[in-house]
């Protein structure tokens, strides 16, 4: 399957910044961050220098719950857009921060409210799984979120509740939802949408790697335009099972952590080398492609974190519409309560 034209990222923004300077910043931010009552959250794929000024570091999801757990009156959104408003959704009470307006994503943005109505309107009855890489209109629209790490369970729910035969429209990450199809052994109506990094790391940098590191452990995001590939080494046998690992941004931490393996081969945006350098100092972490960032995330930066704590304006406010945000809300909800 061919890569799908996305719209172009931004640019990413070079940092010049000394380390001193660097170490001033993240001081400030803490302070301001403590005179507003804020919490500041950072996704794995944010900047090291932004990971080490967060209260918590993690999921999109994880993080929403973190920050409507938290007794904060203020939630700095270190990520991009959707994780902002997937946080006003759970958080409605709080103000949401995204120090830069414009970090946006390239898998939520193929899609939106409009073209999911027109989906549904093609498949009467169909019950429709999202990835909550998607707008709040869309969510609005949906019947079920889901996560990488809970996309086969909470679709296996939907054909216990629905019954096996259930049309299913899942969307919008199709490699993802090959990996569901896969697991299931069931089809589905699958949404021929792509993360542009994800999709860029290819089965050639799979070869690669795996040639230059026989006895690493493989930590493969199921976004990677690289999955079906790799199923198929595991398939004919080239690949042993038991070292290759389909992973969420939190599974891939949690498997490192826990495993005596000293080397792994990671495809996924490669900020998240940085926690799992962080965490596992004697380990080695290997990117599948180290072209494989995302510009959106990196547009976040300690200079706008900082002017996000100081405005007083709403320029960097995310509000979700009530009307949205309560419907919106419910298949958020339906997901945890299957367990995600």
């Amino acid at each position: 399957m061919k890569a799908l034209p996305v719209v172009p990222p931004p640019p990413v923004e070079e940092q010049h910044l000394s380390p001193e300077e660097i170490k001033a910043l993240q001081q400030e931010i803490r302070e301001l961050a403590t005179a507003r009552n804020a919490v500041i959250l950072a996704h794995n794929y944010q900047r090291p220098e932004v990971q080490e000024i967060a209260d918590y570091v993690g999921d999109s999801l994880g993080l929403s719950r973190q920050a409507a757990a938290s007794g904060a009156d203020t939630i700095v959104f270190c990520g991009v857009h959707f994780m902002a408003e997937t946080a006003s959704i759970l958080s409605p009470e709080k103000t949401v921060l995204l120090p830069d307006m414009q970090a946006g994503c390239s898998l939520a943005d193929t899609i939106d409210a409009e073209q999911l109505r027109a989906w549904k309107a093609e498949h009467p009855g169909a019950i429709v799984v999202m990835y909550v890489n998607t707008s709040a209109e869309v969510k609005a629209e949906t019947d079920y979120c889901c996560t990488s790490s809970n996309a086969v369970q909470v679709v296996e729910h939907v054909r216990r509740e629905h019954g096996e035969d259930v049309e299913i429209l899942f969307g919008p990450d199709m490699w993802l939802g090959a990996y569901v199809e896969r697991e299931t052994g069931k089809p589905m109506h699958v949404w021929d949408g792509e993360c542009h990094v994800h999709a860029g790391i290819r089965p050639a940098d799979i070869t690669r790697v795996r040639d230059e590191n026989p006895d690493a452990e493989f930590l493969i995001h199921p976004e990677c335009g690289c999955t079906t590939q790799v199923m198929e080494y595991v398939a004919s046998g080239d690949v042993d099972p038991e070292h290759t690992h389909m992973l969420s941004t939190g599974g891939m931490l949690k498997f490192a952590r826990e495993s005596e393996a000293s080397t792994f081969i990671v495809a996924t945006e490669t900020g998240m080398l940085h926690p799992l350098e962080a965490e596992n100092p004697s380990k080695r972490f290997i990117p599948a492609n180290r072209a494989a960032v995302c510009a959106y995330m990196k547009l976040i930066t300690l200079p706008k974190v900082r002017d996000a704590l100081r405005s007083e304006g709403d320029e960097y406010v995310v509000r979700v519409p009530r009307e949205i945000a309560e419907r919106a809300r419910v298949p958020i909800e339906r997901m945890v309560a299957i367990g995600g």
